[in-house]
Formats: C-alpha cells, structure tokens, sequence
C-alpha cells in the first residue's frame, strides 16, 4: 500500500486570513480557542479556559442547580466577546456528557 502525502489542515472554504473558533463545554471546564489558517497550518490568535464546575450542578434528575447555570453562562457571555470577531459560521461548539445528561440539553444549547 502507498501512502499519501499528508494534507493541509487548512478547512475547506476557509479564507487564508478569516477566522476559526471551536469552544469545548466541559463537565468542569470551558475552553475557547481561536485561530487563523496561515500556509496550511492553524496559528492560535486567541485561548481562553474558565473553570466553571458544571458537572457539579447536575443532579440526578438532569436538572442542573442555578449557581451552575449562571457560572456557564457567565463564561460563555465572554466567550462571545471574544468570539465577536470570528464569523458565525466558523465557530463550533461540543459539549461533554454533563449537557448531554440533561433533562432538556437543548434548552441549555439554544
């Protein structure tokens, strides 16, 4: 079998100078990165990590308590901030099985 030679990192349809961002909802921490494709590599322009213990709030009925809900979407209120500059449609978002075990995930999503 031959191998290939190694492709660019660089996603399709991006633009060499616009803007991609990918936000990780933990079940203890948030993290943001943002970066710029330059010569098929991504270059991070800006990181942001916030402890916000959501996995704590969760109860066992998928609720999850007030104090964790306002500590996430604190973080993601200066998550958007900063994510101003990145176009919409370059900003994705995963989140751990805390949000999944929700009773209505995406009520916290939306």
């Amino acid at each position: 079998m031959r191998s290939r030679p190694a492709r660019s990192v660089r996603p399709a349809h991006a633009a060499e100078d616009e803007l991609l961002a990918a936000v990780d909802i933990g079940s203890n921490s948030f993290h943001m990165v943002v970066a710029r494709p330059i010569l098929g590599q991504l270059r991070v322009v800006d990181r942001l990590r916030e402890t916000v213990r959501l996995a704590e709030g969760l109860d066992g009925k998928g609720g999850l308590s007030a104090e964790a809900r306002g500590r996430a979407f604190d973080c993601l209120e200066r998550f958007g901030q900063r994510l101003r500059p990145v176009p919409r449609a370059r900003v994705r978002a995963i989140a751990t099985n805390t949000v999944r075990a929700l009773r209505s995930p995406q009520a916290f999503l939306v």
